[in-house]
């Protein structure tokens, strides 16, 4: 009887801490990815906040290139008021498209494409490009391991409900056409 008691007690513990490896996994696979959503944001405003040094210096070269200059500034400020991931996405995508539009004008002048603000802002820029690049697939990998531990068992009895991946617009898919 006795040895029953232990063998009963013992699976009993053993249930308990499987749970709780469990329930503590979730936890911390889902701070991960909230950790990595947030890593994206830090990103998205280190580049908001280079944005207006390039667009002053940009100026500086270029008076009558207003609709660039003003389009990049309109979707910069959609980019730091928009409050969801979503509307981040989407302001992101303008803003890109505006930032290639003045790097565009820049080919125009050679005085602004050698100016050593200019060219250190450029350079800080692509190196963020990188490290949203990044943030993005360190978010994804977080997503994928949570996702993972909910549709295995026995996470599946926990219930959560799997997270959605970052998506790339489809006018990102397209391939780059180089004219020369």
């Amino acid at each position: 009887m006795s040895l029953m008691l232990w063998l009963v007690l013992g699976f009993v513990a053993l249930v308990v801490i499987i749970f709780f490896s469990y329930f503590n996994r979730f936890a911390t696979l889902g701070n991960r990815v909230d950790n990595s959503l947030s890593q994206i944001d830090v990103q998205l405003k280190r580049r908001a906040d280079l944005i207006p040094n390039l667009i002053e210096t940009v100026k500086g070269f270029t008076k009558h290139e207003t609709a660039a200059i003003k389009a990049v500034t309109d979707a910069r400020k959609a980019l730091v008021s928009a409050g969801n991931i979503e509307g981040k996405v989407k302001a992101n995508d303008k803003l890109e498209s505006a930032l290639k539009s003045v790097f565009a004008i820049a080919e125009n002048y050679p005085n602004l494409k050698a100016n050593e603000n200019f060219l250190q802002l450029q350079t800080e820029l692509a190196t963020t490009e990188d490290k949203i690049s990044y943030a993005r697939q360190y978010y994804n990998d977080s997503i994928l391991a949570y996702n993972t531990l909910c549709t295995t068992f026995p996470g599946t009895l926990f219930g959560r409900q799997k997270r959605e991946y970052l998506q790339i617009a489809a006018s990102e898919k397209k391939n780059v056409e180089v004219k020369f």
